[in-house]
């Protein structure tokens, strides 16, 4: 796997450029498909939509967008994008935090199984 793009199982992500405190990446959504329910902890993201319609959940709260519309992700905020369309949805995202690493990722719920484990500790 290449830290440039990446197939997943609800489509592909591309990095466009990567710097200090940002990366800008173009994501693929395939119809029907959905990312991940998850929150950053060093990160926030912004979300603009280039092809297809985008509906997007951030704390809880639905919203569609179409090209040309931006959603703003904040750090720290539970989040969801999908693609109930028949086309692929498109969208550039910039991430800006002092991390952007893959691994800056906990997943609340996952169609495809990988879910962040819970904390056992008491």
């Amino acid at each position: 796997m290449s830290d440039l793009s990446q197939d997943r199982p609800w489509g592909s992500w591309h990095v466009i450029e990567d710097g200090q405190g940002y990366k800008v990446k173009r994501i693929v959504v395939h119809p029907g498909k959905r990312l991940s329910y998850q929150t950053h902890q060093h990160r926030s993201e912004h979300w603009v939509v280039i092809f297809g319609i985008a509906t997007c959940v951030v704390d809880g709260v639905e919203v569609q967008a179409s090209p040309g519309q931006c959603i703003d992700v904040p750090m720290g905020a539970a989040h969801r994008l999908e693609n109930r369309h028949a086309e692929d949805l498109q969208i550039i995202e910039v991430q800006q935090g002092a991390y952007t690493g893959e691994d800056d990722i906990h997943r609340l719920e996952d169609d495809f199984g990988r879910a962040t484990p819970q904390d056992t500790d008491a």
